[in-house]
């Protein structure tokens, strides 16, 4: 499903300063605000199929490449995504925003939401990561573990990438073979351009992060779990986790898709998510 925003021009980018660093954001449209959260190793581009969309139901939708990714500052030290997506949104001049984000970006979301309560109204959870739940899966730790062999190895990159690719593109269920080519191939340019231009960041600094794991019930804004039937088992847990937690939080498990939910199963997750922000009193 494809989308076109009206007047490409109205698009407005630009760099927003963060501690020791700064963020590149694109938004568009006029409205109650929406952000998006793109995943680890991965960039903003990977919510084109949503951007237009959103903008043209009436809505401002914001993307940003968090730091260590895209075209935004590499990591040199502690830092806290929670914050550093605060300091953007008070650049903007947004009060508060509904959150979108997918994995990791879904992770700082819960975190924005219990460390800065007034500047989320509500929360869109694809895929979820939650700080402070470890990885269980076999599946996905047999691939972390040859992530972390391929550093510094003459196809180190390479390896690292194919591995990002294994566990959050094809999933624990199936072969690359059965996983649309375009959108993996999409992904592996994502991947390999983080790994290579922030690559100096790799290993510096830890983020600070608040340990939703624990505190999901402090959460009191609209809440919807998209969670895809081939991902892995962690996933899959952290969204029962959170939908068991969140007061009226919904579960929606997306068919035929495994962690990129918004691009495996487009039209099913689009068609989801307008439902949900329709429904929200701005």
């Amino acid at each position: 499903m494809t989308h076109a925003i009206s007047d490409w021009s109205e698009i407005d980018n630009g760099i927003v300063p963060i501690d020791d660093g700064e963020l590149f954001y694109e938004t568009a449209g006029s409205g109650p605000a929406v952000v998006l959260l793109h995943g680890g190793m991965l960039d903003q581009h990977m919510w084109d199929e949503q951007f237009a969309w959103l903008v043209n139901s009436g809505l401002r939708a914001i993307r940003y490449d968090a730091r260590g990714h895209g075209l935004s500052s590499s990591v040199t030290g502690d830092y806290a995504n929670h914050d550093d997506l605060r300091a953007l949104l008070d650049a903007l001049d947004v009060p508060s925003a509904v959150l979108v984000g997918l994995s990791h970006g879904s992770r700082v979301a819960l975190d924005t939401a219990i460390a800065h309560p007034d500047r989320v109204t509500a929360l869109a959870l694809a895929s979820p990561g939650v700080s402070g739940r470890a990885f269980t899966d076999p599946f996905v730790l047999e691939h972390i573990k040859e992530q972390v062999a391929a550093i510094g190895e003459p196809d180190g990159v390479e390896r690292y990438v194919e591995h990002f690719l294994r566990m959050w593109v094809d999933g624990p269920h199936r072969e690359p073979s059965a996983v649309h080519p375009g959108m993996r191939e999409r992904m592996r340019a994502s991947a390999e351009a983080n790994a290579e231009v922030h690559a100096d960041g790799l290993g510096t600094g830890t983020p600070i992060e608040v340990g939703a794991a624990e505190r999901l019930s402090e959460i009191r804004v609209p809440t919807v779990v998209f969670d895809g039937d081939l991902d892995s088992r962690d996933i899959s847990a952290n969204a029962h986790a959170i939908t068991l937690a969140v007061p009226g939080a919904r579960r929606i498990r997306i068919p035929g898709a495994a962690h990129m939910v918004n691009l495996e199963n487009t039209a099913l997750f689009d068609q989801e998510l307008h439902a949900f922000l329709c429904s929200l009193p701005y």
